[in-house]
C-alpha cells in the first residue's frame, strides 16, 4: 500500500531531488510505478513509496505538491567555494554536500556518481559544500 499507488498522469508532484515536475505515465505491473518529468526535462521513474531509481536513495524523495513540507530542507546560499583539491578530500573523508536541482543541500554519498563528475568536470564548484 503505497503513496502513490493511485497516481494519475497529469498530477503536479514535488522532488526533494530534481524540485517540480508531474507525472507522465503511470505502470501496472512493473517495480517502478510512475514516471515523473521535471521542469529541467529530466525523466525519472519512481516507486509506489517515492523512491527513485537515481542516486542511492532509501526514503521518500518524491510527494504531492500539496503535502510536502519544505520547511526543514536547507536552501541556504554557498558561503565559501571550495577548491577542486578541498572538494576531492572532503568528498574521500565523505564531509561534502552537494547541492541538488531542487535548490537542496545532501551527502553526496546519497547522490549519483555521474551527477557529482559532470559538476566537477565543468567546474562547477559552487555545487560543493563542507558538511556541517
Amino acid at each position: 500500500m503505497g503513496y502513490f499507488k493511485k497516481a494519475k498522469v497529469g498530477r503536479k508532484v514535488y522532488d526533494l531531488i530534481f524540485g517540480k515536475g508531474k507525472i507522465v505515465e503511470v505502470y501496472e505491473k512493473s517495480h517502478y510505478l510512475l514516471m515523473v518529468e521535471f521542469n529541467n526535462d529530466y525523466q525519472v521513474a519512481y516507486t509506489d513509496e517515492g523512491i527513485p531509481n537515481w542516486g542511492n536513495f532509501k526514503d521518500q524523495t518524491l510527494f504531492y505538491t500539496k503535502d510536502i513540507d519544505l520547511t526543514s530542507e536547507d536552501f541556504s546560499p554557498v558561503k565559501k567555494i571550495l577548491p577542486s583539491k578541498k572538494i576531492i578530500k572532503l568528498r574521500d573523508k565523505n564531509k561534502l554536500e552537494v547541492r541538488l536541482p531542487s535548490g537542496i543541500w545532501k551527502s553526496t554519498k546519497r547522490v549519483d556518481e555521474d551527477y557529482i563528475e559532470k559538476l566537477l568536470k565543468k567546474e562547477k564548484y559552487h555545487f560543493f559544500r563542507k558538511k556541517k
